[in-house]
């Protein structure tokens, strides 16, 4: 009896699989990705039609928040801070939404994207940026909604909203100039303490030149004035094998000095070990 009780359980089971059935949505999903400048743009959304129905002042009424698309919220994400209307929006992501109008709408950056459409209760306090877009009137219809970045600049993009006889552009800044001459500076004064200890790992890892690890550790300890443990502790590994055991010891004394100080007991407990390795 249990075994034809189990049985029947694998067939259910199965027919419950197969059959789920699949159909399309009638705001399907997009997605959007581009960089403006140096900076990465993120739209998610669903994308309702008109399907014969007046849209704005009917469907969509006028001077109330709206989801801006239909489903789970729309949002938006940056990778870094942009400027729109002057104001600062930090990087991160966020749900959009708007109020429309006939003349103007109010475009509200919010900050918990978890909503399925509009929040149970709208607070000001989640609200990262408003900003007011001019709405232009479009001689012909747009029937499917519609979200776009337009206007590609290196320093600045439109984030575009269009459906029906509607049209709503938002202007926003991003740093390219910033983040572009940050990069050069970095290039142009050379490889940080962080590079020279990355490479040094790597070759320790594989086995590579030990005399080149250790030139590259060297290095990275110089550059670095707070010496992390993490640093020491490649250094005194590097000494070990170089069969420099004496040096080991009092570099792996200091890494494990680093590392109390820091709270990391795992690397203390590395250094403890190899210390008693190393001293017999």
């Amino acid at each position: 009896m249990k075994n034809i009780w189990i049985a029947f359980v694998l067939v259910l089971s199965q027919f419950t699989i197969e059959a789920q059935i699949k159909t399309p949505q009638q705001s399907p999903k997009a997605v959007i990705n581009q960089q403006v400048g140096l900076t990465d743009v993120e739209i998610v959304y669903s994308r309702p039609s008109a399907r014969g129905r007046n849209v704005y002042g009917n469907l969509v009424p006028f001077g109330k928040l709206w989801r801006t698309g239909a489903n789970e919220n729309t949002t938006i994400s940056f990778s870094d801070d942009v400027v729109i209307d002057g104001k600062k929006l930090p990087k991160g992501k966020y749900a959009l939404y708007t109020i429309p109008n006939i003349q103007s709408w109010e475009v509200i950056f919010y900050k918990t994207t978890d909503n399925w459409g509009t929040p149970k209760e709208f607070d000001e306090a989640n609200v990262a940026l408003k900003a007011k877009a001019k709405e232009i009137a479009l001689p012909y219809s747009i029937e499917t909604f519609t979200i776009g970045i337009s206007a590609l600049d290196t320093n600045s993009a439109n984030l575009d909203i269009a459906w029906e006889h509607s049209f709503v552009t938002l202007k926003f800044e991003v740093p390219t100039e910033k983040k572009a001459m940050a990069s050069i500076e970095k290039v142009l004064a050379g490889p940080s303490g962080a590079d020279y200890y990355s490479a040094a790992q790597y070759y320790y890892q594989t086995n590579g030149d030990i005399v080149k690890t250790e030139k590259f550790i060297d290095k990275a300890l110089e550059l670095t004035p707070e010496k992390p443990f993490f640093y020491l502790r490649l250094k005194s590994l590097v000494q070990a094998k170089k069969g420099d055991k004496n040096g080991a010891i009092e570099t792996a004394k200091l890494s494990m000095a680093a590392a109390e100080k820091a709270g990391n007991q795992d690397y203390v407990k590395l250094n403890k070990d190899s210390i008693n390795e190393w001293s017999k």
